[in-house]
């Protein structure tokens, strides 16, 4: 009888590890020429890029960071590190120029939208290209139920971080296509996160949504938003599930406000995992990309 493959065997990739005031970042470094930085949300990590990774670093040099405290990042207490998107910004620009990474295209899916995108807003000159898939950087007010609800003083943190409902519920809520969520997709997209200190970061994410002013990741947030203007004539590439209840087509939309000429794909059957959903329409529409726009902006 055959073993099941375990997740590792879905991961084949070398580990590479930064330190950064302290803290070890993980991150994935494969394959030579032009370079891809995939920038990952909550509650994922790199693993939710495997099938983009063995795609494209054939071709492309495929740069895959952690947030510090996300995936195999070191996961100091919160007395330890500033849970706030500015430091998770900065952390991915010390990476970016530690690896002297040039005309950099970004690819990026949700929390990493804001966190790429805030990237690019600090070392514009490091970025030329930008894909962007159910994700945001610019404010917003709507905020679903499902997610204001793990937001309750106590209750949920006690649910998040506690009793991981938040990663476990999005193994199911985030996609459309079940039936990918196999036992080690499962187990993979969950690794990571196997006690209440490693999913300091899943509730801290959550927590960090700035979504009126006296926030304190709020003015940060204004800053990246003010600073898509600059990209304006960028080549943009936006790549939307359409079944997404969190980051609904209305975000994508707003996007379209800021980059009007961006190549738009919307993938009917596809939700906020959009990339789990349908990667093997993703990488061919990401390649003609590269391969059709201009090196740098």
């Amino acid at each position: 009888m055959t073993e099941a493959p375990s997740w590792r065997d879905l991961y084949p990739f070398r580990s590479h590890w930064l330190e950064i005031d302290g803290q070890r970042v993980h991150y994935l470094d494969e394959g030579e020429g032009p370079v891809l930085l995939l920038v990952h949300g909550n509650p994922t990590w790199s693993f939710y890029w495997r099938e983009m990774v063995r795609a494209l670093r054939d071709r492309y040099r495929v740069v895959v960071p952690y947030d510090v405290v996300c995936g195999l990042s070191d996961k100091p207490p919160e007395t330890q590190y500033p849970y706030r998107l500015a430091r998770r910004v900065d952390d991915l620009v010390r990476l970016v120029e530690h690896l002297g990474l040039e005309r950099v295209t970004l690819v990026a899916h949700d929390w990493g939208g804001a966190i790429g995108m805030g990237a690019a807003v600090a070392r514009p000159d490091r970025f030329a290209r930008f894909v962007l898939m159910n994700t945001a950087a610019f404010r917003s007010p709507r905020m679903p139920l499902r997610i204001a609800a793990c937001r309750v003083p106590l209750l949920g943190r006690l649910g998040v971080q506690g009793l991981n409902l938040f990663a476990r519920a999005a193994l199911r809520m985030a996609v459309c296509r079940r039936d990918r969520m196999t036992p080690a997709v499962r187990a993979g997209l969950l690794a990571p996160y196997d006690s209440w200190g490693n999913r300091a970061a899943i509730y801290r994410f959550v927590a960090d949504i700035p979504l009126r002013p006296r926030h304190p990741s709020y003015r940060k947030l204004l800053e990246i938003e003010t600073g898509l203007a600059q990209f304006r004539d960028r080549p943009v590439c936006l790549i939307w599930g359409m079944r997404d209840w969190c980051f609904t087509p209305h975000f994508l939309d707003r996007f379209l406000e800021f980059f009007p000429q961006a190549t738009v794909h919307r993938l009917a059957d596809a939700g906020h995992y959009v990339v789990e959903d349908a990667h093997e329409e993703i990488v061919p529409r990401v390649e003609e990309f590269l391969e059709g726009g201009p090196e740098c902006g």
